[in-house]
């Protein structure tokens, strides 16, 4: 399938969940047009380094345009429901200002959810993590978020450096990711408040 995409990077979309967008580049404003012309579909990918043409990532997640507000200068501010991961085959050429990829999307339902170990295991982490960040969480909240709502959701707003949050949208299914969330909020809730650099790369 052919996507067009926006590369931003430190943006990672999750399917079932939604980022907000203020789209003011030219050829991303483009973007937008071309996609509300069509079937309002745009593909979110990280670039592997913040400059212009910078070679991308291999999977990234499809999103759809659930709401926009057209500004009367151009701009565009759109609200993106991610739908399910792709991996991209290859960049195509094209006329368009914005980059356009062949891609495959994911199946991301061939995998089971969490044990009752599994999601113990990463409340119990959860809360270590936040209490030595100083967040303020509403666990009573979590414990009635469904496993992928609590696993994806927290993999989309953690403050990870962009290498890791890329790990967790790569990683194959919930567990995994899991998993993968448990090792990361150990790291980074150990690593050295003085030490802003530390990532786990």
């Amino acid at each position: 399938m052919r996507v067009s995409i926006f590369p931003l990077p430190g943006v990672i979309l999750f399917p079932g969940l939604q980022v907000p967008l203020h789209i003011f580049e030219p050829r991303y404003r483009a973007l937008v047009k071309d996609a509300l012309a069509r079937d309002r579909r745009i593909g979110m990918i990280q670039p592997q380094r913040a400059e212009e043409g910078a070679p991308l990532y291999q999977v990234g997640c499809l999103g759809k345009i659930e709401e926009v507000e057209a500004l009367e200068d151009g701009r565009f501010n759109i609200i993106l429901q991610g739908e399910a991961r792709f991996r991209m085959l290859r960049e195509l050429d094209s006329a368009t200002p914005f980059r356009q990829i062949e891609a495959e999307l994911l199946p991301d339902d061939d995998y089971p959810a969490l044990s009752p170990v599994e999601r113990a295991s990463f409340e119990r982490e959860a809360r270590r993590f936040a209490e030595s960040q100083g967040y303020a969480v509403d666990w009573e909240a979590v414990t009635r978020l469904d496993d992928e709502s609590l696993i994806d959701g927290t993999s989309q707003i953690v403050p990870f450096d962009i290498a890791s949050k890329q790990a967790l949208l790569e990683a194959p299914g919930l567990s995994a990711r899991c998993e993968l969330l448990v090792q990361l909020m150990q790291f980074f809730g150990r690593r050295d408040s003085d030490d802003p650099t530390v990532t786990l790369q």
